[in-house]
């Protein structure tokens, strides 16, 4: 979670500076790192975005680990972050980065509790086995 954290902190500074597109960017960038640390507590990865997505998805949302709405707003900013990287005229406004950002750090908390969560329940697990 370390460099997702970090990198929704780039993408704050790079709000901050006008920079929409780059904000935009990592705030994708954050919350695709977050999936694959949460991915990767049940040592899974994929070298594609659209596999960490499709594991996530699978593992994580169907399963009801975390929430639908967690797996709409990874759905949504891979979209968003698409746009701009693929359409030539595609430009971002203040607001759009702005809510990609608070969509971002809504993600990351969550990802957040559930890998706390996680790592508790897998201590408790290995005093009770202990």
């Amino acid at each position: 979670m370390d460099k997702a954290e970090k990198t929704a902190k780039d993408a704050g500074i790079l709000l901050g500076s006008g920079s929409y597109f780059g904000s935009v960017n990592r705030s994708y960038y954050a919350a695709f790192y977050a999936a694959r640390a949460l991915l990767a507590t049940k040592e899974m990865d994929s070298p594609k975005h659209s596999g960490v997505i499709s594991l996530f998805n699978q593992h994580f949302v169907k399963e009801g680990v975390v929430s639908k709405e967690l797996g709409k707003m990874l759905n949504e900013l891979f979209e968003i972050r698409s746009e701009g990287d693929y359409e030539d005229e595609r430009l971002f406004t203040k607001e759009e980065a702005e809510k990609v950002l608070v969509i971002c750090k809504t993600f990351l908390a969550g990802i957040g509790q559930t890998i706390g969560t996680k790592e508790l329940k897998n201590e408790e697990e290995e005093k009770y086995n202990g």
